[in-house]
């Protein structure tokens, strides 16, 4: 179960990481960076929590429990 779990982790963190990803390379996320330097609030909170969803499930995933 521990591994299914860490499987959808990685499957969710990896969505996260591609959209935030898409988010930022947009017209709207092209612009805000051209304006003030970053591609704004959301593309990096998708980065983040995807990045994190992704150490979990790789934590579950190879964790040698029962």
């Amino acid at each position: 179960m521990q591994k299914i779990s860490g499987l959808i982790c990685l499957i969710v963190g990896g969505l996260l990481i591609y959209w935030g990803y898409n988010m930022s390379q947009s017209l709207a996320g092209q612009t805000n960076n051209f304006l003030h330097g970053s591609p704004g609030q959301k593309p990096l909170l998708c980065y983040i929590g995807g990045g994190i969803l992704v150490l979990v499930g790789l934590g579950q995933v190879a964790w040698k429990g029962k």
